[in-house]
C-alpha cells in the first residue's frame, strides 16, 4: 500500500509540474495561428484563468476537446431554458436568443438582447467550469475523509486499535500536524470548538490548490484563485469569529481599555479592524493561486512570443520557458499547501483573539 501511495504521489506532482505548459501551449500556438502570428499574451492568460460554460481540455488543430456543461438561466421575458454549452459551439453560436457575449461589460459571460438591443445579462444559474470542479473536488475530500472517519468508526465498534497504515496513516499525520501545529497553539484552550471548521477549511483550499494544478479533468479548475470563492471563505472566518466572541472582544470594540478622549479614535479603528482581517485573508489566497498560475502562463507565452527573433533567441528562450515553467510549478505545489496553512493560521489567530477573557479584574486581584 504505501509503495502504491508513493508512485500516485509521484505522478501527481510530476503532472502538477511538466502538465500545465503542454496544454497552454496547445492553445497558444493555435492562439498565434488565428491571429496571424502575433500572440494576445495578455488575453491568453485572461481566458485560461477566467470561469467558461465548458471545460476545455486540449486544441487538436480545429478540434476543441471539451466537456459540456449545463447552462440553466431564466430570460428576461422567456423564462426558464435548460440546455447543453454544446449549444453555443464554443461560444461562436446563439442558442434560444442567449449567447456567450465575446466583448464589453458582460464579456465571457452569458447574455441575451432587450426589446432596445441592448445585452443585459439573464438570470444565470448554469453549473461553469468553476462549480464543477467545486462539487468534484469537495465529493472527492468527502470520499477520502469519510473512509477514514470509517476506518476508526470499525475499529471502535471491534475494540482493535493498531496504528494505520498506508494512505490513513498520512492522513492521520496530516491532520494531527494540522491539529498540533497551527490550531492548538493559535486558537487558544477552546480549540477543540473550532477544530472541525478550520480542519475543513484548511483541507478545502488545500485539495482544491492542488486539483487546480493537474492538467487533466478532473483537475484544472481555477477554484481558490476566484475572488468568489475566497470571499465565501474569508465571510465563514468573520461569521465564526464575530459569533463566537466573548464579551470582553466586543467590549473591547465599543469600550476600549483607552483614555476617555482617545475612544471617539479607537472605536471606528476597531470596527474597520473587524472587517480588514477576512478582507485580507480573501486578497491573500486569490492573489497568490492566481498569480502563481499567470506566470506559469506568461513563461510558456516566451516561446511563442519570441518566435520571430530567430531561430538562436527562440530555441534558448524554449528551454528557458521549460526550465522556468517545471520549477514555477513545482513552487506552485509548495504554495498550495502554504497557503492553506497561512488562512488556517489567521483564521485561528483571529478567532482566538476573539476569545479573550476579562483581565482587568485579575490584574487588580494581583
Amino acid at each position: 500500500m504505501k509503495r502504491y501511495l508513493k508512485y500516485v504521489m509521484i505522478a501527481v506532482f510530476l503532472s502538477a509540474a511538466t502538465g500545465i505548459q503542454p496544454l497552454a501551449a496547445k492553445d497558444a500556438r493555435a492562439n498565434a495561428e488565428q491571429g496571424e502570428g502575433e500572440l494576445n499574451v495578455k488575453e491568453l492568460i485572461l481566458d485560461h484563468l477566467a470561469d467558461s460554460y465548458e471545460w476545455h481540455m486540449a486544441t487538436f488543430g480545429d478540434f476543441h476537446l471539451t466537456i459540456p456543461l449545463p447552462v440553466i438561466v431564466k430570460g428576461k421575458t422567456s423564462g426558464w431554458h435548460v440546455f447543453m454549452s454544446t449549444k453555443f459551439h464554443h461560444g461562436h453560436d446563439a442558442y434560444e436568443g442567449f449567447y456567450i457575449a465575446h466583448d464589453g461589460e458582460y464579456k465571457g459571460k452569458i447574455v441575451e438582447k432587450n426589446a432596445s438591443g441592448e445585452e443585459i445579462r439573464p438570470l444565470d444559474f448554469s453549473l461553469t467550469k468553476n462549480a464543477t470542479g467545486l462539487i468534484i473536488s469537495s465529493a472527492l475530500l468527502l470520499v477520502i475523509v469519510m473512509s477514514i472517519a470509517n476506518r476508526y468508526r470499525k475499529q471502535e465498534k471491534s475494540g482493535e486499535h493498531k496504528a494505520p497504515d498506508g494512505f490513513a496513516g498520512f492522513m492521520e499525520m496530516f491532520i494531527m500536524s494540522v491539529q498540533d501545529d497551527i490550531i492548538k497553539p493559535c486558537a487558544g484552550k477552546n480549540y477543540r470548538k473550532f477544530s472541525p471548521y478550520l480542519l475543513t477549511v484548511f483541507f478545502f483550499i488545500f485539495f482544491n490548490n492542488i486539483m487546480g494544478l493537474l492538467p487533466v479533468f478532473p483537475g484544472g479548475a481555477n477554484v481558490t484563485g476566484n475572488i468568489a470563492i475566497t470571499l465565501v471563505l474569508a465571510l465563514a472566518t468573520f461569521l465564526v469569529v464575530n459569533f463566537t466572541g466573548t464579551r470582553e472582544y466586543w467590549k473591547e470594540i465599543f469600550n476600549p481599555y483607552v483614555p476617555s478622549w482617545l475612544k471617539p479614535l479607537m472605536i471606528p479603528i476597531e470596527l474597520v479592524g473587524m472587517f480588514t482581517k477576512p478582507f485580507a485573508l480573501m486578497i491573500r489566497l486569490f492573489a497568490n493561486i492566481l498569480a502563481g498560475h499567470s506566470i506559469v502562463l506568461g513563461l510558456t507565452c516566451l516561446i511563442f512570443v519570441t518566435v520571430n527573433l530567430g531561430t538562436v533567441i527562440n530555441s534558448s528562450m524554449t528551454v528557458v520557458s521549460v526550465l522556468l515553467t517545471i520549477f514555477i510549478s513545482l513552487v506552485e505545489i509548495l504554495v498550495a499547501y502554504i497557503q492553506a496553512y497561512v488562512f488556517t493560521m489567521l483564521s485561528a489567530v483571529f478567532i482566538g483573539l476573539a476569545q479573550v477573557e476579562p483581565h482587568r479584574h485579575a490584574e487588580e486581584k494581583h
